[in-house]
């Protein structure tokens, strides 16, 4: 088929108790700005919470429906062969006016053991951040269940947590089993596999909108835990002008940086793969076959797997995260 065309979505916004306005009144997200929204989901495909298009002929259509119909032409066909109709990741912007709770994710084993469903190994891009505004992320030495244990018990877990200042244009890199929080001040981009399991484990003494504690998943969170020292996790790196650059390969997701000022051509005929595109600064076209979609601060926008050429340019001096599945990684693992 060869009407696919870069593809927009109407964000979910979710309400937080921790969240703020600035996805509405900084983004233009949909929504009333005297609530409380703590995230934006850009593109979902978590059952109950599914994307639905924004612009052209196809708006009003879920991702799943379309990945029905259109199958390895909007995901790359090695990605549909592994996934089928469920779109694999879950792209969100977060805004913590407050902490986050300190929680952690499973990894697939245990969560298709669990919840039939696959992990949470996850990214965050700093959108925005208040000075001082800190990510918990990891624990700050080597730390065994009996100490992890005693501070949950004496509300003191903060303690033991790494904490690293987070500045707009840091990476954070958060594999399944790693406990970290979202610190307050904080606009954040999280790529993540498409997952909805979060196990909580200290909540700030919180309480919910119905004045009651939030739920604790301490003995759940257990098994989950990699109780291995992982501090020193942050990856600072400025940009070169008009080149794509590496910031995180896993096997879930590669995520690039592009920073340009001049026209990018993007050949992806080796790639069997959707490509998203997450602008960070500035206003660009992505422009392929003769057509053009224009792409804000703020947006995200779905590069179907079959367009494969592309250029990319500036109406400003822009800077976009460019995210894709690395297909090599899971044929791989399915090898050996």
């Amino acid at each position: 088929m060869s009407d696919l065309y870069p593809l927009k979505f109407e964000p979910v916004l979710k309400e937080k108790v921790w969240g703020g306005n600035h996805l509405i009144t900084k983004y233009n997200k949909k929504g009333d700005p005297a609530l409380k929204y703590g995230e934006s989901w850009e593109i979902s495909a978590v059952s109950d919470n599914l994307s639905v298009v924004s612009n052209g002929f196809l708006a009003g259509n879920n991702i799943e429906e379309l990945i029905e119909v259109y199958m390895g032409d909007i995901t790359g066909d090695a990605v549909f062969e592994k996934f089928g109709n469920e779109f694999p990741l879950l792209i969100k912007f977060i805004e913590a006016r407050e902490d986050l709770s300190i929680q952690v994710h499973p990894g697939d084993k245990l969560a298709k053991e669990r919840h039939q469903a696959y992990g949470k190994t996850e990214m965050w891009y700093i959108f925005e951040s208040d000075k001082n505004s800190i990510i918990y992320t990891g624990f700050s030495d080597q730390v065994n269940r009996e100490t992890y244990l005693d501070a949950v018990a004496a509300g003191e877990l903060p303690k033991l947590m790494n904490k690293e200042t987070a500045i707009p244009g840091d990476v954070f890199f958060t594999p399944a089993g790693r406990v970290h929080a979202i610190g307050a001040g904080i606009m954040l981009i999280e790529i993540q596999q498409t997952s909805d399991i979060t196990y909580r484990i200290f909540d700030w003494n919180r309480t919910g909108y119905d004045g009651k504690p939030r739920e604790l998943h301490t003995d759940l969170a257990m098994e989950a835990i990699d109780f291995s020292n992982s501090a020193n996790t942050k990856i600072t790196r400025e940009p070169l002008l008009n080149r794509t650059e590496n910031l995180i390969m896993c096997e879930f997701f590669n995520t690039n940086i592009i920073s340009f000022n001049e026209k990018i051509e993007k050949d992806y005929n080796l790639f069997d793969s959707f490509v998203i595109y997450i602008c960070t600064e500035g206003e660009f076209l992505i422009k392929w076959d003769g057509n053009s979609e224009p792409v804000k601060k703020g947006e995200t926008v779905l590069l179907p797997a079959m367009i494969k050429e592309v250029v990319l340019e500036p109406l400003t001096e822009s800077r976009t995260l460019e995210v894709f599945i690395n297909t090599e990684s899971f044929q791989t693992k399915s090898k050996n």
